[in-house]
């Protein structure tokens, strides 16, 4: 299961989106957040998947990543699918003593679970198709209007980015000890809820430990580059917008605008 957390991970390539600047990329990601919650009926919702699938074409990322990314969520989609067949008022299907399944409650289960996975599945490609160290540059300039305001931007943004770039190698660093803990004989399986917790235990500290060394080294090494935060900082790529990131951003919009007339029409 942890192995298939691909949150933070990214992937080299040299796609339309790796092109792009970052802040085009972070803009994007709230438009398509924006255009996805107008979706109503069946047709919003395929023009949506329509544009998932043909982003993540044109992203070239591999599906199965996606997929992966998807397996530690599958409980919530679960739980979500069935909260919504049960609890939603319409045209009763089954009665189980009080639960109740409804049309309306399969229709709405069904948008729920495809607005999921399209969410995730969207926002995910941000950091597959980003490299840390621009995503932190990207975020950085977006806020920088917040810096009149004393807003530490950069120390937020930077903060962001390591938290992303450091889950790929601490569930590479939790697989591990688990391994080795399996190895020597520990049962992480069996017992009750109680039982499991205190064995979890093993895995924990060594993880706690190697978390706090691990930052340690970073704050360490950063200290010796003479790091200092973002007071004078310059950057060895500069961004700038490409007519690339014009036309990606009026698509955006023009996609927004459009679930947004769908949603007034009815359609």
């Amino acid at each position: 299961m942890l192995k298939d957390i691909t949150l933070g991970q990214y992937f080299p390539g040299d796609s339309v989106f790796h092109r792009m600047d970052p802040r085009t990329k972070l803009i994007l990601v709230i438009l398509y957040i924006v255009a996805l919650f107008q979706a109503t009926n069946f047709l919003s919702y395929a023009v949506m998947a329509l544009v998932t699938v043909t982003v993540i074409k044109i992203s070239q990322v591999p599906p199965k990543a996606l997929v992966r990314g998807l397996k530690p969520i599958v409980i919530i989609i679960v739980l979500t699918a069935v909260l919504n067949m049960f609890y939603t008022d319409g045209h009763v299907i089954v009665q189980i003593w009080k639960l109740k399944l409804t049309v309306e409650g399969i229709i709405k289960a069904f948008f729920m679970v495809i607005r999921i996975v399209m969410l995730i599945c969207g926002t995910f490609l941000l950091t597959y198709t980003t490299a840390p160290v621009a995503l932190t540059d990207g975020l950085e300039l977006l806020l920088n209007p917040l810096k009149k305001l004393h807003v530490p931007v950069h120390e937020m943004s930077m903060m962001m980015s390591m938290a992303l770039r450091f889950i790929p190698t601490l569930i590479e660093e939790t697989d591990k000890i688990i391994s080795a803990q399996k190895a020597r004989g520990a049962d992480f399986e069996s017992g009750n809820l109680i039982q499991r917790a205190k064995a979890l235990l093993p895995i924990l500290v060594p993880l706690f430990v190697s978390a706090f060394r691990r930052a340690d080294e970073l704050a360490i090494a950063m200290e010796s580059r003479c790091y200092h935060g973002g007071e004078g900082r310059t950057r060895m790529k500069q961004l700038r917008y490409q007519r690339l990131d014009y036309t990606a951003l009026l698509l955006g919009a023009a996609l927004v605008a459009g679930m947004i007339a769908m949603r007034v029409m009815g359609l």
